[in-house]
């Protein structure tokens, strides 16, 4: 019986009179105890259900409240009214769950952002978020549709790990010990050997290293999972669980890596305005509005649909890290000494310097490549300069970076050396150095972070309002 009912945005499309339907959802709202307006999560548009007078009982009546879920059955009929070409007569109405309107925390009325994430398990059911999580799903689809296309094999690499794929350590252990009298060796260690592992283990920051095992066999392969880091950084743009993409690709060099990454976001972008543009017109819509707020300084040169066709009609820029560095250099940015942190040769690129670059200077997409080795993680291919290693960021507006890639060291005596100098266990990562022992060759690869990913499509300026439930320090919900 539930299979057979109608989802709204299916029968607005349609645009189809004179046929029964049944049709199910929560209410919006409820007027002149006659017109309610039902959605139920399959577009933002409401269908207007018409209970005629007399058709309900008033003690069910009044159980049509904001919130209340409903099975409605009736002829669909054209409408006289503005904004929706047709309606739902009702001939059958029956209240499948009932809400407490004084309780109801979701009121008719425009609510903060800060508000929805404390009630993050009913935000689903706001305008904004109906819109963020169906562009979402359609991203999560487009990313295993481009790969498939071109040849990848989707290899699910583990969450529990023993290794540190970026040498951070800022790792969350996994342990089975008990936390009042963990096991203890003579030197007063932890005595991992005791653990369910026996081994010292965490939840992996990255399936990197276990993609370039898949690689070195099926030549192309990628990563789409969990990935989880302890830092304690409480801003707009990180979280403590988030989701990765990580292809890895045999045969490829720092060129091949940049230009499947720019082809992939750009696939990702269409799709979603293929696929999702009501969504994606009514979050432009609801940027405009947050705009509007802003001093006239910082408000943003394009709409939110402007970027996103702005994106996909150029090409991305490209630079050296030098470059980069001179760029900030000669900016009246950095002489009238508006940037937080300094700039000089050597340093980590800041989100403040990332971003003037993307938005200030070139005003698009920035690919950064020849990063100082002392900042980039082991697995780089070293350059001949001896300084710098084959990296490469993607910058993208409004967020900083959003890709991170490398060709990797296919030199087995380069890596062990570099894995020495960064004091990495090198007879532990044995099996990982197989790779370069037996067959090796030149490959790549590069991770995007999928919430800045739908963050940069959605517009939303928050990272915690691009994923269900935030992990962020402090805040572990629902």
């Amino acid at each position: 019986m539930y299979n057979k009912r109608v989802k709204v945005k299916d029968l607005l499309q349609s645009e189809q009179t004179g046929h029964e339907v049944t049709v199910m959802g929560w209410v919006r709202t409820f007027r002149n105890s006659q017109f309610v307006a039902l959605n139920d999560g399959s577009t933002n548009n409401n269908l207007q259900v018409v209970i005629e007078l007399g058709l309900l009982e008033e003690a069910n009546l009044k159980r049509i409240t904001t919130g209340a879920s409903l099975k409605v059955t009736g002829e669909v009929v054209a409408s006289l009214g503005k904004g929706q070409k047709l309606e739902l007569k009702a001939k059958s109405v029956e209240i499948l769950g009932d809400s407490d309107a004084e309780k109801y925390p979701l009121q008719p009325k425009k609510h903060s952002l800060e508000f929805l994430r404390e009630i993050a398990h009913l935000r689903f059911r706001t305008n904004t978020f109906g819109s963020v999580f169906r562009v979402r799903h359609a991203l999560a689809f487009a990313v295993h549709k481009f790969f498939n296309d071109k040849g990848f094999v989707y290899l699910h690499t583990p969450i529990i790990t023993g290794s540190d794929a970026e040498g951070a350590g800022e790792m969350f252990r996994v342990t089975t010990l008990p936390f009042d009298n963990p096991p203890r060796g003579e030197n007063g260690d932890i005595n991992f050997s005791e653990d369910f592992f026996g081994k010292s283990t965490n939840l992996t920051v990255s399936g990197q290293l276990q993609g370039e095992l898949g690689a070195m066999a099926f030549s192309e392969i990628y990563t789409f999972g969990p990935t989880f880091r302890a830092e304690n950084s409480n801003t707009t743009r990180h979280l403590a669980e988030f989701w990765m993409i990580e292809p890895e690709m045999a045969f490829c060099d720092i060129e091949d890596n940049m230009n499947l990454a720019e082809d992939f976001m750009k696939y990702l972008i269409k799709h979603a305005i293929d696929n999702n543009r009501e969504d994606i017109e009514f979050l432009d819509q609801r940027l405009a509005e947050e705009e509007k707020q802003k001093p006239q300084n910082e408000r943003s040169e394009l709409g939110l649909m402007e970027k996103l066709q702005f994106v996909l009609n150029n090409n991305f820029e490209r630079i050296t890290y030098t470059d980069a560095i001179y760029i900030l250099l000669e900016s009246s940015h950095y002489k009238k000494k508006k940037f937080k942190y300094d700039v000089t040769w050597g340093i980590d690129l800041q989100s403040e310097h990332e971003r003037y670059l993307v938005e200030k200077h070139f005003k698009k997409p920035v690919i950064v490549t020849g990063y100082p080795k002392e900042i980039k993680a082991f697995y780089m291919r070293q350059n001949d300069d001896g300084k710098t290693v084959a990296a490469m960021d993607i910058l993208a507006p409004g967020i900083g970076e959003i890709v991170g890639g490398s060709q990797r060291e296919e030199r087995l005596e380069k890596l062990e050396e570099r894995m020495r100098e960064m004091h990495l266990p090198v007879e532990e990562m044995s099996w990982y150095l197989d790779t370069r022992r037996f067959g090796s060759v030149p490959h790549a690869g590069f991770g995007l972070g999928f919430e800045r990913m739908v963050q940069f499509v959605t517009g939303m300026t928050n990272i915690r309002d691009v994923i269900a439930f935030a992990r962020t320090p402090n805040n572990c919900e629902f």
